[in-house]
């Protein structure tokens, strides 16, 4: 156990590292979590607040002002997580930034820089994703960011690229089974700013108290010191926590399903519609499915046809 948080609080620490460079990427070996197989009656609830349509048609153009912008850059900045385990997080052997997340950004930088290298990562807190948009300090983000109506009030998304939903991690030893079980009178934990806090603002589920922190992880700390009974997070998210920490489990029903999407600034249509196209590409040639093997399929299965509808 002693092990496992120390690892867990050297990930939270390097936040403050801000900018990362950029460079290739060697995975390191994932652990399988335990993911409970959802019953008939534990069928997703709450709508799909996700209004991914609203995203502009797929475009090749590269003569648009942000796509120049970029190009005479020479480097694409995006905004990043660097704590979520297999999606962007920093690999403690290489000191390298890495993940499903990160793959996709670095194919980005390869459709309209021609190179995957020419990126560079800054680390964004949960809370100050849409900041980070608006005010121009990142081109866009990957960081299992949820598409949502309200979030497309002040940013544009991209097509979605990841299926989602909202699920729960607990200590093994609590032995929950369902996600009123594992609420109801607990003490709940959520990222600020996340889909996760909107959830429990909506519906508390009967949580005695909901703690909210600047990003998942933290949550999961508090949980190993035992300051919070459970965790709400993203789907995958949750199921990364479970890798990273085997004395943890994703546990209850899947809730308010949703979709995952690149983030970016209303104004900059034409880097929205050159995302999409390279989307579009990613899946075609194989990219998405290969970095989903390498980063995800041990910890939320070996088929991912869920999490690409």
């Amino acid at each position: 156990m002693r092990t496992v948080r120390t690892r867990v609080l050297l990930l939270a620490a390097v936040v403050a590292a801000g900018l990362l460079g950029a460079g290739t990427s060697h995975g390191a070996p994932g652990v399988a979590a335990h993911v409970p197989e959802r019953a008939p009656e534990q069928a997703a609830a709450g709508p799909a607040d996700d209004c991914s349509g609203q995203t502009l048609p797929p475009s090749s153009a590269e003569s648009g002002p942000k796509v120049q912008e970029i190009k005479h850059r020479g480097t694409l900045i995006v905004g990043v997580d660097q704590n979520s385990y297999h999606w962007g997080f920093r690999n403690p052997q290489t000191g390298r930034i890495e993940g499903f997340d990160i793959d996709l950004a670095r194919a980005v930088a390869k459709a309209v820089l021609g190179d995957p290298e020419k990126v560079t990562f800054k680390t964004v807190p949960t809370a100050k994703r849409i900041e980070a948009i608006r005010t121009g300090q990142v081109d866009l983000i990957t960081r299992t960011m949820t598409i949502t109506c309200d979030r497309w009030k002040e940013i544009s998304f991209s097509a979605p690229y990841f299926a989602s939903g909202q699920r729960l991690v607990v200590p093994k030893a609590a032995k929950v089974t369902t996600m009123a079980q594992g609420l109801n009178g607990k003490r709940a934990c959520v990222a600020d700013q996340s889909s996760s806090q909107a959830e429990l603002k909506r519906d508390s589920r009967g949580a005695s108290e909901v703690k909210v922190q600047e990003n998942q992880l933290d949550c999961l700390v508090l949980m190993q010191l035992g300051k919070v009974d459970a965790t709400l997070t993203d789907v995958a998210l949750a199921a990364a926590q479970a890798a990273q920490d085997p004395t943890v489990e994703v546990a209850g029903e899947t809730i308010a399903p949703a979709h995952m999407g690149i983030a970016m600034k209303k104004e900059d249509t034409d880097l929205v519609a050159r995302v999409n196209q390279v989307l579009v590409d990613y899946r075609a040639d194989g990219g998405w499915q290969a970095s989903y093997d390498r980063w995800l399929a041990s910890s939320m299965g070996a088929s991912s046809a869920e999490y690409q509808k």
